[in-house]
C-alpha cells in the first residue's frame, strides 16, 4: 500500500523558510481548501487568537504533485537541538565528473543566494549545507 506524506517544519519565520524552500526545491503555494478564495480566508475560518497571522505558516506543494507537500509553521520557542530530519537535493544530469561538480557548485550557489548557507564541502562529491532556520546544525 502506497502512502502519501507531508511534511512539517518548525521555524521562527514561516515566510522565510518557504521561501527558500520554494527556490530550492521549485515548490508553489498550495491553493487553499474549497470553499476559501485563499489562506487568509482559510485562517480566519478558525477561532484563533488575534495575534496569530496568515504569514505565520506556509503551506507548500509540488507543482507536478511528486514531492511531499511541505507545511512550514513559525513555533514560539527556540530550536534546542539539532534537527533529525534532513532534505537532501539531488542534482540531476549526466557527464563527467567534472561537469557534475559544476552542476553541483552551481546549484550551491543558488541556494546560498536564497539564504542557504555551506557547512562542508566534499569536493567532487556533495555539499552540506543549511536553509535559513538551521545554519547552527551541527554534525
Amino acid at each position: 500500500m502506497a502512502s502519501v506524506i507531508d511534511l512539517t517544519l518548525d521555524c521562527a519565520d514561516a515566510q522565510l523558510l518557504a521561501a527558500f524552500w520554494k527556490t530550492a526545491l521549485g515548490y508553489v503555494d498550495e491553493p487553499p481548501l474549497a470553499p476559501f478564495k485563499n489562506r487568509e480566508e482559510w485562517f480566519a475560518s478558525f477561532d484563533l487568537p488575534e495575534d496569530d497571522s496568515a504569514d505565520d505558516g506556509a503551506w507548500l506543494c509540488d507543482p507536478d504533485g511528486v514531492g511531499p507537500r511541505l507545511s512550514v509553521l513559525k513555533v514560539p520557542e527556540p530550536k534546542t537541538a539539532k534537527n533529525r530530519l534532513l532534505i537532501d537535493i539531488r542534482v540531476p544530469g549526466h557527464g563527467s565528473p567534472e561537469e557534475r561538480w559544476a552542476r553541483i557548485t552551481a546549484e550551491s550557489e543558488r541556494l546560498v543566494k536564497a539564504g542557504g548557507v555551506v557547512l562542508e564541502k566534499f569536493d567532487g562529491h556533495h555539499i552540506v549545507m543549511a536553509d535559513p532556520s538551521t545554519s547552527d546544525y551541527q554534525f
